[in-house]
């Protein structure tokens, strides 16, 4: 993944792409400080780490983008809806609402889980197949609803 950070920067450059030049050099800034915390630690950053800090971008700027639409600034919504098609360019495709819905019947299936006490083992299984192509707050929430009905 960070070959193709680099290689879509020299894209971007070479094409003018103000905004994704931007984007892409705030993902990897993002990087490199998961990269200095993870060598304090004794460890390394990986691919998966990599779409979790990704993901986390993401959720940050639709937050933004609700606050500034209340705001009634338009003009940065649009800016942080921008960036967010830019870093969602380097995510996974997403799982559709029915394939999360099967993925987590699976799941819960394959843990034996009965009762919402079994909640953690059915989202680790989901986090362990599943890192970067679902929604995990959402799917967390559909979880608990079968869980706990």
């Amino acid at each position: 993944m960070r070959e193709r950070f680099t290689e879509e920067l020299k894209t971007a450059m070479k094409a003018g792409e103000k905004r994704r030049v931007e984007t892409i050099r705030m993902i990897t800034a993002g990087l490199k400080d998961r990269d200095i915390e993870a060598r304090g630690q004794g460890k390394t950053v990986s691919d998966e780490d990599i779409l979790g800090l990704l993901q986390k971008m993401v959720k940050s700027r639709q937050e933004s983008v609700e606050i500034y639409d209340k705001a009634g600034r338009t003009d940065l919504a649009t800016q942080e809806r921008e960036e967010i098609a830019i870093i969602q360019s380097f995510l996974p495709q997403q799982m559709s609402e029915a394939d999360v819905e099967a993925a987590i019947a699976e799941a819960i299936k394959e843990s034996g889980a009965t009762s919402i006490k079994d909640m953690g083992k059915v989202v680790g299984l989901l986090k362990g197949k599943y890192a970067g192509r679902m929604d995990f707050g959402k799917a967390s929430a559909v979880v608990k609803a079968k869980l706990g009905a």
